[in-house]
């Protein structure tokens, strides 16, 4: 730390070198085994090779219902030359697992046996030697390898070890992982939320990546921030546990203590990684245990367990680091990336013609939903400055590709109808405004394009723009909804905003939407029309992608009004000052409209569920809803 307390990093080193480096310092461990009852050991993994006791069958057994005769006696038999055989002398019935004994040798099924009278049957095809038999062994033979070392158990491994005589099993003992969430702003529950608290839940989840990968979860309730507090929570920790999380206080803050707690009992390896999001983080080692901090916001805090902490839990349980699947896709937006570190950036994922379409989600260390909706995350190594919208990446997948070949893939404006389309149907959609959408769209990167674009010369929506950017090829919109838009201002109004004239008051400060983004090209157009010059409006250039982010910005006081729909500022419980109904529908391509999805996508429109719902959220109005119109070649 320096003078003032606060922590400085030690290095920013390369992820696979400090990784390295951190597996060579903490070496080879004493791994445990246990025995367990084979019923109780699904997800297990084995830790030594099983071979049979006995084998299965143990005895020579009927495969099928009928009878059991000598084959030698059956030869020469035809349709026309039948034979008549007597009970107990020439055969016996069997049922399907009877024991077969000498001097029977082959099975007939019951279904070719022609029942006679006095215990006689009659048979006109001749039988071969162990037809219809399963021989002793044919499942598994005593004192063959049932399944090998480091297998994780499935259901049908517990099947072939009960037949082959394995109550017991011996496997990886679980490890403990100590779980140490830290802050004194935490709480528990939603009920003792307050300003200035924060529900903790980074703990909740790396408890069940524990589990998920083998492990054993021992979770501490929250640490305060407090240096002798978190220092005997981390001796308690080491002692209780194989490995040790430290959640938050990994940072340059004044009370971000868990660098030099784990520096005074052990060795921190390193603190400080060239990783986006996930720098802050310590790898440390306390009495030969491994002590990792990982940062405390929750893209950070899962990433970085995915880097670290599942390696070794996968060491310590003899599994395998099987490698992620890595497809190849087409980035539909630029993005500028640091050369300071390696960013890793959450995507969605859909196939537009053939091509993979990848669609960034917010990159945001606190962004916890870019995580729930990514389908896979891509990396801008440390010598890029970015990459270009249309270039071709590596995406490391999180979900099936099977489960991703189904989605409509939506890039353009932002709503709130879009979350109750996609709770009905696979829906990845991109919020880059009605501009960007028609850029993705030209460039062939998604199946829709949300819009909502004024015409200034004519008041018309949308048609005139599609025109001018697809003057040779045949589209088509969609009719999507009418909503209002307007000022969006806190509660009550207390800075009394009327209209676009007190957007340039000195005490006035406006949060905007993104360029490109129809309701940005709509408040332009206005103050264009009033005189206004954009200039004179503080907090102008400050951008948002969302309606959403928008009221959250006047919600939390960091903005006195931005412009956005009504269902955003009713959703947040804020104040609206209606401007105009506008509308927001969906370009797509002509040759679309007969596409599954599209279909799919249409039909939720007109349906009276979406209509229901639409409505509830407020601030909308629905004509023609579903409904399409040509636009563009004739």
């Amino acid at each position: 730390m320096n003078r003032d307390g606060a922590n400085v990093y030690i290095s920013n080193r390369d992820e696979e070198q400090v990784k390295k480096d951190y597996f060579e310092v903490i070496g080879e461990k004493d791994i445990s085994s246990e025995t367990i009852n084979v019923i109780d050991s699904i997800e297990r993994v084995t830790f030594e090779a099983v071979y049979a006791r006995c084998s299965d069958p143990s005895y020579n057994a009927a495969a099928m219902d009928g009878i059991a005769v000598r084959a030698e006696c059956t030869y020469g038999i035809t349709e026309m030359n039948p034979k008549i055989l007597e009970e107990g002398k020439d055969f016996q019935y069997v049922n399907t697992g009877n024991v077969i004994r000498e001097p029977y040798n082959s099975v007939i099924m019951i279904e070719d046996v022609i029942k006679m009278d006095d215990g006689k049957v009659k048979i006109i095809t001749p039988a071969y030697p162990w037809q219809h038999i399963r021989p002793i062994g044919e499942n598994i033979v005593a004192g063959e390898m049932i399944i090998p070392s480091k297998h994780k158990i499935r259901p049908l491994d517990i099947g072939a070890l009960i037949s082959g005589g394995i109550e017991k099993i011996k496997v990886y003992k679980k490890p403990r992982i100590g779980i140490i969430p830290t802050g004194s702003e935490l709480v528990e529950s939603f009920d003792a939320l307050e300003e200035g608290k924060i529900i903790e839940s980074n703990s909740r989840v790396f408890a069940a990546l524990v589990s998920q990968y083998g492990g054993k979860p021992n979770r501490y309730p929250p640490c305060e921030d407090d240096y002798e507090v978190l220092k005997n929570a981390i001796i308690q920790g080491v002692q209780e546990n194989e490995i040790l999380i430290v959640n938050a206080g990994s940072s340059a803050g004044t009370r971000d203590y868990t660098a030099k707690v784990i520096a005074e009992l052990g060795q921190v390896v390193a603190h400080g990684i060239a990783i986006k999001p996930g720098k802050p983080t310590i790898l440390g080692l306390i009495d030969k245990k491994p002590v990792i901090g990982i940062p405390g916001y929750p893209v950070s805090a899962y990433l970085v367990f995915e880097a670290f902490v599942k390696p070794l839990l996968l060491k310590y349980t003899g599994q395998k680091h099987d490698m992620q699947e890595t497809v190849s896709a087409t980035i539909s937006k630029r993005l500028v990336s640091s050369l300071k570190n390696k960013e890793l950036v959450r995507v969605t994922l859909g196939y537009v013609e053939g091509r993979l379409i990848a669609t960034p989600l917010v990159r945001g260390a606190g962004a916890t939903m870019s995580l729930v909706k990514a389908d896979g995350i891509f990396e801008i190594s440390r010598q890029s400055e970015g990459v270009e919208a249309g270039q071709e990446i590596q995406v490391k997948l999180l979900k099936p590709l099977e489960s991703i070949k189904g989605t409509l893939v939506s890039i353009g404006s932002h709503d709130l109808i879009m979350d109750i389309i996609a709770d009905q149907m696979k829906l990845s959609f991109g919020h880059v405004g009605s501009i960007g959408g028609i850029m993705a769209m030209k460039r062939k990167e998604c199946h829709i394009s949300p819009i909502h674009l004024l015409d200034e010369s004519t008041g018309e929506y949308n048609i005139s723009y599609i025109k001018k950017y697809f003057p040779d090829r045949k589209m088509a919109l969609i009719k999507g909804v009418k909503r209002l838009q307007g000022f969006i201002v806190q509660k009550g109004n207390p800075d009394n905003v009327k209209n676009f004239e007190d957007l340039i008051r000195e005490d006035i400060c406006f949060v905007n939407r993104q360029r490109g983004a129809g309701t940005r090209i709509l408040l332009d157009y206005h103050c264009k029309r009033l005189g206004i010059n954009t200039n004179d409006i503080k907090g102008y250039k400050r951008e948002m992608a969302t309606h959403m982010a928008v009221a959250v910005s006047v919600k939390t006081g960091s903005a006195n009004v931005g412009m956005g729909v009504y269902s955003a500022a009713k959703a947040l419980d804020l104040d609206f000052i209606p401007i105009a109904y506008e509308s927001y529908d969906f370009l797509v391509p002509h040759e679309y409209l007969d596409d599954p999805k599209i279909q799919e996508f249409i039909s939720i429109l007109k349906s009276d569920d979406f209509r229901n719902k639409v409505l509830d959220l407020g601030g909308y109005e629905l004509e023609d809803t579903g409904e399409t119109q040509r636009v563009g070649e004739e």
